[in-house]
């Protein structure tokens, strides 16, 4: 599923329909100011996709566009982006990435996984376990209608990992111009992951860290957020902010 506005300069890859509440803040925020489309891809029960299958899904999206764009993404979303963005760089203006590690395969579903098969607990202890360490939230009833979310998520949106294996992909750089967004507090990207992608930077490229807000701190903290893309986009355009409110009028 794909929802866009006219000529777009900006991206947002999504692939966990299900947590998409999440981005909304910052994209709110952004919208105030930008065109940024909403590419959001689905999993389906009986499909089985890999990363190159939705890399192609995206590409086929972007085809259509006559100029490149900025792409961001958060977590899996990221790493789609990324992935696009190494076999596609002519397509990109730049790539934002947050809360993704320089091993970009890692997300909070690999942690799932991995306690599935050491601990004896059941899924939902589990997972209670894992909302406390994503979330800054202390009411219990907003942490159920979070484990309601996750166990959605673990069913519908696009994952390399599974209870019977989890995949790495190995670090490497990316030929646009790069930004990592990452947070102190972050249960599943560690301070070392993120620190490790400044041996793949290029001038120009830059690691901006939250001091809180976990591994969704994009949601706890959109203005901020926003504030720090907009910055890095105009050190590669610096007359993005002009041609974005002349496209609005």
């Amino acid at each position: 599923m794909t929802r866009c506005s006219r000529l777009p300069q900006a991206v947002w890859i999504n692939t966990s329909p299900s947590l998409r509440h999440f981005d909304q803040k910052l994209l709110d925020e952004m919208a105030k100011t930008y065109r940024v489309a909403y590419w959001e891809y689905q999993q389906e029960l009986d499909e089985a996709q890999t990363l190159d299958d939705v890399v192609d899904l995206v590409h086929d999206y972007l085809q259509s566009f006559n100029q490149p764009v900025h792409l961001i993404g958060h977590s899996t979303g990221g790493l789609i982006a990324l992935s696009y963005a190494r076999q596609y760089p002519q397509k990109v203006t730049s790539l934002t990435l947050l809360s993704v590690g320089v091993y970009p395969a890692a997300d909070w579903k690999a942690h799932y996984y991995i306690q599935r098969q050491l601990l004896f607990c059941s899924a939902q202890d589990i997972l209670q376990h894992l909302v406390r360490s994503l979330f800054p939230c202390k009411s219990k009833n907003t942490q159920k209608a979070i484990i309601k979310l996750l166990e959605k998520d673990l069913i519908e949106s696009f994952s390399l990992h599974s209870l019977y294996q989890r995949i790495s992909i190995r670090s490497a750089g990316v030929p646009v111009p790069l930004m990592i967004c990452g947070c102190y507090t972050d249960y599943v990207i560690t301070h070392y992951e993120l620190e490790e992608w400044r041996s793949f930077f290029h001038p120009g490229d830059c690691l901006c860290w939250f001091p809180e807000g976990g591994h969704f701190f994009h949601h706890f903290y959109p203005q901020d957020v926003k504030a720090e893309i907009i910055r890095f986009w105009r050190t590669i355009e610096p007359s993005i902010q002009n041609i974005a409110v002349s496209s609005m009028n």
